[in-house]
């Protein structure tokens, strides 16, 4: 049961996107078609799971045990860097297309706060590894329902005539922000 509340948390009531404003430099930047998003939801994925499991161990075998605790931010966005450099190898062999179409926001996931994020939450939250695993998932699971729907809505949005002067981004503001009362509507739930 406690696996089930930390998923429905973590996908819908405290969307790491539209809830707490982690991770919008990809949300908005990589949103404009609906491939891009699966493809830059993917990444995110592998990145946010594999660094949560590597960051918790380091936490807890390493930095907690020598009392470095204070040093939690700077090593996990070494290792969230240094997996970010393997996906950006791994996908330019695997998917040069999917490369170039995530283009710059790739490298961006390093800075990506929504991946520092989740791992320091797992972290602050005194999950276990499988709970911090588990909440991992789910967090990547609401970034790719955020993105994925914002890019179906922001593909929908080029074929409507919208007025001029709130073309592209502003439009995309105001989406996000509907979509972020939206998931606010699942706060009670938990």
């Amino acid at each position: 049961m406690e696996y089930i509340i930390i998923i429905i948390s973590a996908v819908f009531v405290n969307n790491i996107v539209l809830i707490q404003f982690l991770g919008l430099c990809p949300f908005i930047g990589v949103s404009n078609k609906v491939e891009t998003s699966v493809g830059m939801t993917g990444a995110v994925t592998f990145v946010m799971v594999i660094a949560t499991i590597v960051t918790y161990l380091l936490y807890q075998y390493v930095l907690a045990p020598l009392g470095i605790t204070f040093m939690r931010t700077i090593t996990f966005i070494l290792v969230i860097a240094s997996l970010v450099q393997m996906v950006e190898i791994v996908l330019k062999k695997v998917s040069p297309p999917l490369y170039q179409a995530l283009g710059i926001f790739l490298p961006l996931i390093t800075t990506n706060c929504a991946v520092l994020g989740v791992a320091v939450l797992a972290v602050q939250n005194d999950y276990n590894l499988l709970e911090s695993v588990v909440f991992a998932i789910a967090n990547a699971i609401g970034f790719g329902i955020a993105i994925v729907v914002f890019s179906g809505i922001r593909e929908q949005l080029e074929l409507q005539n919208v007025p001029k002067a709130m073309k592209g981004v502003p439009i995309a503001f105001v989406v996000a922000g509907l979509l972020a009362l939206a998931f606010l509507g699942f706060s009670g739930i938990v």
